[in-house]
Order: structure tokens, then C-alpha cells, then sequence
């Protein structure tokens, strides 16, 4: 949703940004000859509760005919033919581009195709499935605030889409999963599907999503107090108790014992009255779901002694190999260290840089064990370095090509990262607030290898700035999507009902020959420093066995991320002995990726293990 637009302040620390290669400009020079040759971009619509009409012709009939109204809204403004010509000169300008990017170094953008939800919020599920989750949008003319913020009633509500890439990429890969329908504190007595749009998520350890805050309306964006689960099982929501505060904009992140800590969020009285309220989920006393059918429904969180007084909302939150929870707010004096444990908030040292706004930040592969330092990046378009925090110190590391914010990085199964997405500003980028003509080089990906250096990559189709998201797929590929301006500005068909849109791109490690093969894999739980097995039928081909989390994601918010090296304890023929991390602060209990890679970096296709054992 629309924030208030933060200034970035120059960062304290600073270098002269790098000569950008020359690949950029090969890039930026086929795109501005493209862009040339049509107008600005698409837009969207979302569909809508009509008052009296719902009770004549029924609530999807009449939600369909507000579809088409609001579409025609928008065309008024923002006409087709600007949306196609704008997305055709993003397709010519990425294949020319990217004609420069060979495969097999820098990987490449594939397919791209229609979504019916905007991917504010996205979580890949141990099902294989994609959740995505946004809102009903109450404008189709991308140069106009899309979202329901501001406004009260049936209209602010949430929608959610499964994705099953199994099934494709066309509209039967889609299932609509609907929020659970609630009345809000807004006066305003309308029900309507949860708005739980910019909460906070992350994952338990029987593989559902706690989704905690959202919206009620007016006063800026103000918090709600949801809580919901979503089960990936059955694919339905569960309501929870109310917290005890409204969260718009909060942060949340799993422990090693499989509860999820909950921070920060402004405030039910609106923005500007962010809270510092910690709350756990469950509350102590109450299990920890484990097992599939471990629904939580109707269990509440709980209020800790220690309290988060983050300035600014979506703070990165981290669970380390030391147990503890890293909050680095973006604000850089508050950087703060809370034991869950001992219900403690210790002082960390100031980070370097200045203020950082929505960028990303990434605990770095450690090997066999947990991570202990996190990489902290993007937030200042002005600022291209990147911070280390490692044994409680700040270290400035090697620099991007250049400062973005609203960026996304991810950590690969080979354990180098990826940078896609990016602006210049909440809504600026580059050309001015809500104008979708963004700055050529936020298209470009960028690349960090193993010993930390940075190379720009390939372009993707459309720019992605703020609410972008990306995630990694079991099949090792990337998924990028977000960004509802971007989207409704490239809509190829205002009118269809799919106002969201999907691009995924292949890394490079799937250009360098044949995969691995990971045949079976264990279904069972698995105890921490524990041995296994798994069978390959190209056991002598395979060198590393890693563990990647799965992803939940928004704002550049990702709490979840997770690299873990496995020891690799004998190859007997098509049999590989593996052992698990060594505890549960390494690798917080639940579902994670299995890939097994070769010499060159070549992953399997993941499967899903199942980490930790359950608390009698």
C-alpha cells in the first residue's frame, strides 16, 4: 500500500559509484529506442462489493459487473492501447538486451504470463504450490493509488491465489483461496474478505503461513489486528485470536523453537503510531503446531516483557546460529538484539549507513552451520554498498553497480545471490512519482558469487519496484512478480480478470549440462545432527547436498531465507549418506529444499524434507 514517502539521507559512508559496464548501456540504449516507439504503461481493476446490486444479482455477479465498470474507469484514463504498446517495447527491449547476457554465465528470463493477484505477499508452500496474496484494487489507472488505504468499508478487502506451477502457467494454474470474511473496526458494519494486506508472515514448522496484521482503513493505512494461518494442506485460511495491538506493516520471523516473533507495524490509530509491542505466536503454554493436521484456529499470541520501539515499520528480522533474533531497523542507531529465551533487548552497534528504506537484507550461507552475519542492502538509490554485520560489528563489502531500492535478493541453491527488482523511490522510478516509465537499469538483475563480487545481469521484462517480490522454485528457477503500478500499466487485457502478472528466469546453473538426480528423499521428520539418506541414481556425480528455506516475502522483507551446506557422510552406489544440521539455532524447525549439486554447481530438483522434532 502507499506510504509516506521517506527522504534518503546521504549514507555517512561513501564511495564513488563503479564505471557501469558496458553491458548496462547496450541494455539501457535497445530499451530507450524501444520505450521510444510507444506511450507509458497498463493498468488495472479489481473487482468489488456494489452495494444494493449484490442483493439483485448475487455477490460474484455483481462483483463481475464491477470489474467491468472499474475497467472502463481506467481505460478512460489510461487507455489499452498505452498498455499494450508499453508492454510490447518491454518485450523488444529485453530481447535485445538480453541478447548480450549468454545463458551460462548469467542465466536467463523465460516465460511471462498473466497472474490474477498482484503478489504483494508470496510464500512457497511444501506443497510445490505458490501462495500470493494482495488486495481488491480500487483503481485501474496506474498514475492513481491502486490500493484501498484510505478508504473504509466493503471495499478495503484482501484476495489470495494459489499457484501451481505443476499445472502451467496459464488460468487453471490459478485456484482462488479467499481470506476468511470479517467485519472490521471501521463503523462502517460491511463485511468483507480479510484486508490483510501489508502484514507480516512467516513460516511454522508444520509448513503454514502465520499472516499477522493488515489494514482497517483511513488514517494513512492503520493496523489491524488479524491473525490468520494458512494451511497449505487443506488450502484454507484459519483465524486465530486478535492480537493485542493492530499491525500495519509489521515484521515476523521463526525461532528455533518453532514460535513466531512479532515486531513493530504502525499502530491502529493510524500511520505514524508505530508500536513497540513484541508478541509470540503461540503463546507459550499453547503447542507448537507439527504435524499437518496441527491446525492452529482460535489460539492466541501473547505479549513479551521486552519491548521494539522501531521508528519505521518492516524492520529485517533474523533467528541466527546463536538463537537470538536480529532487529535491524532503518533507522541505522536502531539495531537491536532480542533473546527470546530471557525476554531481553540488548543494544547492537550502529550500522554505517544512514537510513535505508525498503531494500533487502540476507543471512549469508555459513556452511554446515546456521548463519552468523547478515548482508544488508539496497534501501538508498544513492548508496550502492553493502553492509555486513558478523560477530556483533559492521564491515562495508564490496559494492552493487549502483543504489536501488524496493530490491529483492535471494539466496541460490549454489549459495550466490541474486538482486532483482528495484526503484528510486516508494513510487518514484525515476521519472516522477506514479509515472511507469521506470529508469532503464532497475530491470537489470545483479549477481553475487561466492567470494562476493557483483556482476549485472540480464533484464527482466517489466520494472519492479515497490511491493515486488521473488522467490526460488524446488525446480531450482526463479519466480519475480509484484509491483500492481508496473502491472496495470503492462496489462495486456484490462478487461480479463488477471491484473497480475508472473516472469520467471532460469540461473545460470541450469545452462551448464544435466542435473543431478535426487530420487528419494527421507518423508519422515528429521532429528537436528542426525543421519540419513537419500538415493541419486547420479551418486558420483554429486559433490554438495544443501538446504534452502523456502520463501515468504514482501516489502523486501524475507525472515525466512536459509542456506545450510549438509555433510556428506559416504557415497554405496545410488545411496548418499547426509547429516542434518547440528541444532534447531542452525535450522529452526520445519520444511526445507534438499538439492544435491555437482562439481559445476548444477542442482537436482529439490525435495522437501521435513527438519526437527516435535516437543512432547
Amino acid at each position: 500500500m502507499s506510504r509516506p514517502s521517506h527522504t534518503s539521507r546521504a549514507p555517512r559512508w561513501s564511495r564513488a559509484p563503479r564505471p557501469r559496464p558496458t553491458a548496462l548501456s547496450a541494455l539501457a540504449l535497445a530499451t530507450a529506442l524501444a520505450i521510444a516507439l510507444a506511450g507509458p504503461a497498463p493498468a488495472f481493476a479489481a473487482a468489488h462489493h456494489a452495494g444494493d446490486e449484490a442483493g439483485v444479482l448475487g455477490e460474484e455477479h455483481s462483483r463481475a459487473h464491477a470489474r467491468l465498470r472499474e475497467a472502463a474507469r481506467g481505460n478512460q484514463g489510461y487507455p489499452q492501447s498505452k498498455r499494450t504498446s508499453s508492454l510490447a517495447a518491454l518485450e523488444a527491449s529485453q530481447r535485445t538486451g538480453n541478447a548480450a547476457f549468454g545463458a551460462a554465465r548469467f542465466g536467463r528470463f523465460t516465460q511471462f504470463f498473466p497472474s490474477p493477484d498482484f503478489g504483494v505477499h508470496v510464500a512457497q508452500l511444501p506443497t510445490g504450490k505458490v501462495l500470493l496474496f494482495s488486495f481488491e484494487r480500487v483503481e485501474a489507472d496506474p498514475t492513481k493509488e491502486t490500493g484501498p488505504t484510505n478508504t473504509v468499508g466493503r471495499t478495503n478487502a484482501g484476495r489470495a491465489y494459489l499457484w501451481d506451477p505443476a499445472r502451467g502457467t496459464g488460468a487453471k494454474a490459478f485456484k482462488n483461496v479467499p481470506p476468511p470474511v470479517v467485519l472490521m473496526p471501521d463503523g462502517a458494519y460491511a463485511p468483507r474478505p480479510a484486508p490483510f494486506f501489508c502484514a507480516g508472515h512467516s513460516y511454522l514448522p508444520n509448513g503454514m503461513v502465520g499472516v499477522f496484521g493488515g489494514n482497517v482503513g483511513g488514517k494513512g493505512g492503520s493496523g489491524a489486528k488479524l491473525s490468520f494461518v494458512f494451511d497449505p494442506w487443506t488450502e484454507k485460511w484459519f483465524r486465530n485470536r486478535d492480537m493485542s495491538v493492530g499491525r500495519w506493516y509489521p515484521s515476523v520471523v521463526t525461532g528455533p523453537d518453532g514460535r513466531q516473533i512479532i515486531m513493530s507495524g504502525q499502530s491502529e490509530r493510524g500511520t505514524g503510531t508505530p508500536t513497540p509491542v513484541v508478541e509470540r505466536f503461540p503463546a507459550l503454554g499453547r503447542p507448537v503446531p507439527w504435524r499437518s493436521y496441527d491446525i492452529p484456529a482460535n489460539v492466541p499470541a501473547e505479549r513479551l516483557r521486552s519491548r521494539a520501539p522501531f521508528r519505521n515499520d518492516y524492520p529485517h528480522l533474523f533467528s541466527l546460529r546463536d538463537g537470538k533474533i536480529y532487529g535491524l531497523g532503518r533507522d541505522a542507531d536502531q539495531q537491536w538484539l532480542f533473546d527470546p529465551v530471557e525476554d531481553t533487548r540488548t543494544d547492537l552497534p550502529r550500522r554505517p549507513a544512514d537510513f535505508r528504506g525498503y531494500g533487502s537484507a540476507v543471512p549469508l550461507p555459513a556452511g554446515f552451520r546456521g548463519p552468523d552475519s547478515v548482508l544488508v542492502l539496497g534501501g538508498d538509490p544513492r548508496d550502492p554498498l553493502t553492509y555486513r554485520l558478523s560477530g556483533g560489528r559492521w564491515s562495508i563489502e564490496e559494492p552493487r553497480a549502483f543504489g536501488r531500492t524496493q530490491d529483492g535478493t535471494l539466496i541460490l541453491p549454489d549459495g550466490t545471490l541474486i538482486t532483482v527488482n528495484g526503484a528510486l523511490d516508494t513510487r518514484d522510478y525515476g521519472n516522477g512519482p506514479f509515472n511507469p516509465k521506470a529508469d532503464l537499469k532497475y530491470r537489470q538483475i545483479e549477481l553475487r558469487d561466492a567470494h562476493g563480487h557483483w556482476k549485472l545481469g540480464p533484464a527482466q521484462r517489466l520494472p519492479r519496484g515497490y511491493h515486488s517480490n521473488a522467490l526460488v522454485l524446488p525446480d531450482g528457477r526463479m519466480m519475480v512478480t509484484g509491483d500492481e503500478l508496473q502491472q496495470i500499466a503492462n496489462d495486456p487485457d484490462i478487461k480479463d480478470g488477471m491484473d497480475g502478472s508472473i516472469e520467471l528466469y532460469e540461473p545460470a546453473y541450469l545452462h551448464r549440462g544435466a542435473r543431478p538426480a535426487l530420487d528419494r528423499a527421507p518423508a519422515g521428520d528429521l532429528g537436528h545432527d542426525t543421519a540419513f539418506q537419500v538415493t541419486s541414481s547420479t551418486a558420483k556425480d554429486v559433490t554438495r547436498a544443501v538446504l534452502l528455506a523456502p520463501t515468504t516475502v514482501t516489502h523486501s522483507v524475507n525472515t525466512s531465507q536459509r542456506h545450510l551446506d549438509l555433510r556428506i557422510t559416504g557415497v554405496h552406489g545410488s545411496t548418499i549418506g547426509l547429516r542434518t544440521p547440528p541444532g534447531a539455532a542452525d535450522a529452526p524447525p520445519g520444511y526445507y529444499m534438499l538439492f544435491l549439486l555437482d562439481a559445476k554447481g548444477v542442482p537436482s530438483t529439490a525435495k522437501w524434507i521435513k527438519l526437527g522434532t516435535r516437543n512432547r
